[in-house]
């Protein structure tokens, strides 16, 4: 079936308006290829972004963070990417309502974050120490905080549905095991200390300031670490893993 098929007839399909009467509605398999999408967008992510401007600027190191690739000759596969999680992540609907909120929170956060980019990565416009940012836009401090904001939901709502949501028994038709449950709560608590640790250490607070401020990359491995963590929990819920085990052996 055709993805737009799939993706029209899982809009379509909605859930339950009242499910304390129909709690028995089962999700879909397009639910699972939703997930499957999702998981494996997060996942790539940071490594698509680096490889991709090592390819094309050269430019090997991994910059301040994952955000700052919207000013590189690269920019086009974070907005698309972004673009792609936030529409999955809107039309994803769950098996309960409180699902499809979390997951609609979380899709349109990920489009701010692309509407509001972060700060520059140059100091100024053609600046000679960075050749591979080809953008400059005039800064705006009120961009740059509704950025780490919308940064803040898009992953916060997507650590409390693993936290919450991913562990229940009402989650899914398969109720999860107990491995299953135990890896997403710890996928959510890695990317909420993750992201408390990007606020603190970039404020100065613990560690050095510096370690999250160009040249270092203290920032993009930590969010790596937080959408790998997200990723994995999704593919995970969508019996990813089960699956391709049984393709190949």
């Amino acid at each position: 079936m055709p993805l737009y098929q799939q993706l029209k007839q899982q809009f379509n399909a909605g859930f339950p308006s009242n499910p304390k009467t129909n709690p028995e509605t089962k999700v879909s398999a397009e639910q699972d290829t939703l997930r499957i999408v999702v998981g494996i967008l997060g996942v790539l992510l940071p490594i698509v972004l680096w490889i991709s401007l090592a390819i094309v600027s050269c430019y090997t190191k991994p910059l301040e963070s994952i955000s700052h690739y919207f000013y590189t000759r690269v920019s086009s596969v974070f907005v698309i990417t972004m673009s792609l999680l936030a529409v999955f992540l809107i039309i994803y609907k769950g098996k309960r309502r409180r699902d499809f909120l979390l997951s609609l929170i979380a899709g349109i956060a990920a489009l701010l974050v692309v509407f509001f980019p972060t700060t520059n990565l140059a100091p100024r416009c053609c600046h000679p120490d960075y050749l591979y940012s080809i953008t400059y836009i005039d800064p705006e401090k009120i961009w740059e905080t509704f950025h780490f904001a919308s940064a803040g939901v898009f992953l916060g709502c997507l650590a409390i549905m693993s936290i919450w949501r991913f562990p229940a028994k009402d989650s899914s038709d398969e109720h999860p095991i107990k491995r299953d449950r135990v890896l997403y709560v710890v996928c959510g608590i890695i990317m909420l200390v993750a992201m408390l640790i990007i606020f603190l250490g970039s404020n100065g607070i613990i560690f050095d300031k510096r370690d999250f401020e160009y040249p270092n990359a203290g920032t993009f491995w930590l969010e790596s670490v937080a959408v790998w963590a997200f990723g994995y929990s999704w593919l995970l819920k969508a019996g990813f893993f089960s699956k391709l085990k049984k393709t190949f052996f």
